[in-house]
């Protein structure tokens, strides 16, 4: 099946508004253009020096979206045209959002990533860290960063019932967070390739898909 075959499969699945980000990393750009020519737009990257190379290699209206962690050191090899950072999980990854997007003048959209997940491997803020935080009013006052949503990756396991937990939790979250920071929270990120039927029924707005659209991935 090609990618374009598997792109329509998949965009027939989701309701209206959902955005699909099509999960490239460790794909070559020959494979992403495929996509693109099939009205793909937003690809999601994990590690900076591939999303620059790829950035600089294809079409200039992509929407580039980094999921995976991202060290400080690293933000301003994307700062110039990522459209959002998708895995923010510090205060001080975010204070160096807000520089690196300052120095070109952008606004720079982020998700914060929340750790629900019943495994420790998975990254992310402790709900109650977030809190914290975000009482100090910091995060608002920043004028080159906007916070659109929240984002997490739910526990791997094969127990829906678990995977449905972590759902229910971050949606919980998402709506709690979502006066804090008004009408531009509009993105709740979860669900990918194996469980994204599941993360629509609570209301994912944003899915990660990688291997049903390019396969597995060549490392």
């Amino acid at each position: 099946m090609s990618i374009k075959e598997r792109l329509d499969r998949i965009k027939a699945t989701l309701p209206e508004g959902v955005k699909l980000v099509a999960v490239s990393k460790f794909h070559p750009v020959e494979r992403l253009q495929e996509a693109y020519d099939a009205g793909q737009r937003i690809f999601g990257e994990s590690r900076p020096q591939e999303m620059a190379a790829k950035h600089a290699e294809l079409p200039t209206d992509i929407e580039w979206s980094m999921i995976g962690h991202l060290q400080t050191n690293k933000v301003k090899m994307i700062a110039s045209f990522v459209s959002m950072i998708a895995s923010v999980d510090s205060e001080r990854l975010i204070e160096e959002i807000e520089k690196q997007a300052a120095k070109h003048n952008r606004i720079i959209d982020i998700l914060l990533e929340v750790h629900v997940a019943q495994e420790d491997t998975k990254s992310g803020w402790a709900k109650e860290e977030l809190d914290t935080y975000l009482a100090t009013g910091k995060l608002q006052a920043m004028e080159h960063v906007r916070v659109r949503g929240v984002m997490t990756i739910a526990s791997n396991t094969d127990d829906e019932a678990i995977v449905r937990s972590d759902f229910e939790r971050i949606r919980a979250i998402f709506e709690e967070l979502k006066p804090t920071f008004g009408n531009e929270f509009d993105t709740l990120s979860i669900g990918m390739s194996d469980d994204y039927p599941i993360a629509l029924e609570y209301g994912s707005t944003m899915v990660r898909i990688g291997t049903a659209i390019f396969g597995q991935r060549e490392y």
